[in-house]
């Protein structure tokens, strides 16, 4: 069970136990995987799990006639659940729990009925019925519910499936046999009642001779044993879906009568066989039923040919009815089994792999007598046909043809092209999905594999080119397993070489990913992006509104060209995305997607504050199929986030840079407060190891080690399932490493680097407010005028202006800083840097430790 399935599970339990634990799930989850166990319930722990109950319950006939009935429906998990209620009986604190809760929700039900109950009075009735009218009107109401609950059930359950399957292939209307099929009952080998053998006045039998007796008995039975009544017994009416019930005439000699009561179960399921055989061989109840019910029939056939001659030794005056009960004994246990699957299949409804499973099943538990192991078998062999058929057009072509869904894949309709839309587009996962309840029991072990086989088959097939895979063999059911699972494991192999040559050598998935993906999103390409920067840097500073999108492209198509990018073949993928909200808010629209904060997360604003070009600045990259089954938009996403977390890392280190060189032409000016511009410079350098430090991180100890990695195992990789996890591995291992899973620590590092840009700001304020505007009159000394080259004593007063511009300068600056506490600022600066930086160690030292990410602590000792 996968971790988000338990997920779900145990918030489905603890809403329905109304249970608000304020630690939430997590706790209940975490136990349950530390306390997995490896094995799987078997049959005897079940059966022990089943006494146990039975011991414990009020009402033991009740819980034993409730399991019996589940199985004979062939339920999923009914041994498992069984094992896990015997456990909860050795519990006494949580049966004491669930007896409370139980009790609540009682009262809780009562309460709502009470309030929207309506009163009703049940009328007097003035006169008195007789006991004959009320046997009379019993009778009457018997023979409606029983003709309504054959008839309409049958028609109604027949118009359900029928809709349902029209509904799935849309185009294409499953067959329909004529009305007249269904109205005519004397069609059908079963019992017409109130119908009678002839018209002619039935002489009563006890004034018979017991040799008359006998012989018209047996008359009778040739008749009942074909579905007919006879003269002294008669078929009872059918009610739902209960067994074939016979009336035989009082009258009868009872040493006769004793003889006729152990032959009529002959004639039961024969009825029960036959029923069966005229409802399933419509088209509605799918191929495999089909299938089934004309392999019964044939059965029946020579259970008619037994009959015949029989008849033929009645007319000869040469069958006795000990003869009879002789010659009827082999075909009994057979028509016995064969009504019991009938009924089995009939109480489950199942259809498809359900009733492989249940066929299966029954042959092993056959297993001793070999008989009825010996007809199950051949039942099983016909009734597989039509399933192997579709299962093998799925493993050999990755083809699915299942009108009636009987099938254990189920396909989807999905749009491939989503995948490229939608970070939550399950399209790989969802497309084709297993139908848990269509897995045939002898398949349940190979079922994923088959699944992924016709997967990988349908993506190339899907792409223009015909597989069919060269081992295909024909697929017979059989009771060695391992047949199967060679098979299958055949058709699998090849099936993801298929693919996965198609997209390492075809469609050069490794060279997208590290020529392109890695280059551009991974920030591996410097000198692009020295250029890309330089020339959109004025642009990007602009708020988001003001971008004009063409205009950024163009500057990243000119970078393109003009740096070492320009070798890729890959590079006119390469888009510009300008979000709508930071990367604080994507990671959070991310981690709460399928949570309950997921809709007040997308329907928010997107910021209350205008975005600049640079927070709201990332690349896309357009992946077309079968490529986006790998890069798909999940995984766009997540290189996005990554992108932007390190670009906008870079900005804040060229503008560090940017103060340093400016700084520069400030060490000119001889200032008297030389001690704060010193604080300045060194609270810059600060910055800018911290800055570059984390960078370093990243890129050298997270980003690059973990990208090796995924290459070694992208050349390992055996399918394209292999290569998805090692991608989704490496992606997620980048996010949790660069901080980016954690939205406490990413808002931490957002404020420093918050903090960094607004002292950047501020320096360059300062810097640029020092410049005199002495530019003109440099110019026209140093170059001359309209009268010639400047002369000695022109130079010499140029020089003492000088002097006094730095004199002038410097009280400047320092008036600058007494007057608008520039030092003060300074302290500040420092104060929230260091503080944030203490706060983001403090809390990487502690998730470090807990949670053992033991690579975050390399930002520590750095």
């Amino acid at each position: 069970m996968s971790e988000f399935r338990i997920h779900h599970d145990v918030n489905e339990l603890l809403s329905l136990l109304r249970v608000h634990s304020g630690e939430g799930a997590e706790v209940y989850i975490d136990l349950l995987q530390k306390n997995r166990t490896p094995y799987v319930t078997t049959t005897v722990s079940a059966h022990s799990a089943k006494v146990k109950i039975a011991e414990f319950s009020r009402t033991p006939e009740e819980f034993l006639k409730k399991y019996d009935e589940l199985k004979s429906k062939n339920t999923r998990h009914l041994d498992s659940l069984v094992y896990l209620l015997s456990k909860l009986t050795e519990d006494k604190e949580t049966l004491q729990y669930l007896q409370q809760n139980a009790k609540e929700r009682a009262e809780l039900a009562a309460n709502a009925a009470t309030s929207g109950s309506t009163n009703f009075s049940i009328p007097s009735t003035a006169s008195k019925i007789s006991l004959q009218e009320l046997e009379e009107l019993r009778k009457q109401l018997g023979s409606v519910t029983a003709n309504s609950s054959v008839q309409q059930p049958l028609e109604l359950t027949r118009k359900i499936l029928r809709d349902k399957q029209n509904k799935k292939n849309s185009g294409h209307p499953v067959p329909v046999f004529p009305s007249w099929v269904y109205e005519r009952p004397a069609l059908i080998g079963d019992f017409l009642i109130g119908t009678s053998l002839s018209t002619d006045t039935t002489v009563p039998i006890g004034t018979l001779p017991l040799a008359s007796q006998e012989s018209m008995i047996v008359e009778d039975l040739l008749y009942i044993l074909i579905g007919v009544d006879g003269r002294y017994i008669t078929a009872q009416t059918l009610v739902g879906r209960q067994n074939r019930a016979f009336s035989v005439d009082p009258n009868l000699d009872l040493s006769i009568k004793e003889l006729v009561t152990r032959i009529l179960p002959v004639a039961a399921s024969y009825s029960a066989v036959t029923r069966f055989i005229e409802e399933k061989s419509s088209f509605e109840y799918g191929q495999v039923n089909h299938a089934l019910a004309a392999a019964m029939r044939t059965l029946i056939k020579e259970y008619m040919i037994l009959i015949t001659q029989l008849e033929h030794l009645q007319r000869q005056g040469l069958l006795s009815l000990q003869k009879l009960w002789f010659y009827i004994q082999p075909t009994m246990r057979t028509l016995e089994i064969l009504a019991s699957l009938a009924t089995s299949v009939d109480k489950g409804e199942c259809m498809g792999g359900s009733t492989l499973s249940l066929l299966h099943d029954k042959t092993f538990n056959y297993t001793g007598d070999g008989q009825a192991q010996e007809l199950c078998l051949y039942l099983t062999k016909a009734a597989s046909v039509p399933y192997f058929e579709i299962l093998e057009k799925w493993i050999y072509r990755g083809i699915i043809n299942d009108p009636y869904s009987e099938f254990m894949v189920e396909e989807h309709e999905l749009q491939k092209e989503k995948i490229q839309e939608d970070y939550n587009d399950k399209y790989w996962d969802q497309r084709y999905t297993v139908v848990q309840q269509q897995i045939p029991s002898f398949l349940q072990k190979m079922a994923d594999k088959i699944l992924s086989t016709g997967k990988y088959l349908n993506v190339v097939r899907e792409c223009g080119r015909d597989v069919t895979c060269p081992v295909a063999k024909e697929v017979i059911y059989t009771l060695k397993e391992r047949a199967y699972v060679e098979q299958i494991e055949k058709a699998y192999n090849y099936a993801s070489k298929v693919l996965l040559d198609f997209l390492m050598e075809e469609k050069e998935l490794v060279a997208h990913l590290s020529r392109s993906i890695k280059h551009y999103f991974l920030m591996d390409q410097g000198d692009f992006f020295v250029h890309f920067m330089d020339l959109t840097e004025e642009e990007l500073k602009k708020p988001v509104d003001d971008i004009i999108t063409t205009r950024l492209e163009a500057l990243l198509e000119l970078a393109l060209r003009m740096s070492t990018a320009n070798t890729d073949p890959f590079k006119d993928d390469l888009k510009i995305d300008l979000m709508p909200h930071d990367l604080i808010t994507q990671l959070l629209r991310v981690l709460a997607i399928e949570t309950k904060q997921e809709k007040a997360i997308i329907s928010a604003d997107p910021t209350e504050l205008t975005l600049s070009g640079l927070e709201a600045f990332s690349f896309d990259y357009i992946v077309k199929w079968p490529l986006s089954l790998i890069i798909n938009r999940k995984a766009l996403t997540r290189y996005q986030m990554l992108f932007r977390h390190m670009f906008y890392c870079k900005h804040v280190e060229r503008q560090l840079c940017n103060v340093w060189i400016s700084n520069k032409t400030a060490k000119q000016f001889s200032l008297h407060s030389a001690k704060w511009f010193a604080g300045a410079f060194t609270l810059r350098q600060r910055m800018l190891n911290f800055v570059q430090n984390i960078q370093y991180y990243m890129m050298f100890e997270v980003m690059e080690p973990t990208w090796h990695i995924l290459e070694k195992n992208l050349k390992l990789a055996s399918n394209i399932d292999d290569v998805l996890s090692h991608h989704t591995s490496f992606l997620d291992n980048c996010l949790k490493d660069c901080m980016l899973t954690n939205p406490e620590l990413l808002k931490i590092f957002s404020k420093l680097m918050s903090v960094c840009v607004m002292f950047t700001n501020c320096m360059q304020r300062f810097t640029q407010s020092m410049k005199l505007d002495n530019e003109m009159d440099r110019l026209t000394l140093e170059h001359g005028t309209m009268l010639g080259p400047p002369t000695e004593e022109e130079r010499a007063e140029e020089t003492a202006k000088k002097k006094l511009t730095n004199k002038l300068l410097a009280e400047h600056a320092d008036n600058l800083h007494l007057t608008s506490g520039f030092e003060a600022t300074i302290n500040k600066f420092d104060s929230n840097f260091s503080t944030h930086l203490l706060d983001l160690l403090d809390k990487l030292s502690v998730y470090s430790t807990n949670d053992c990410e033991h690579s975050m602590l390399n930002i520590i000792y750095r």
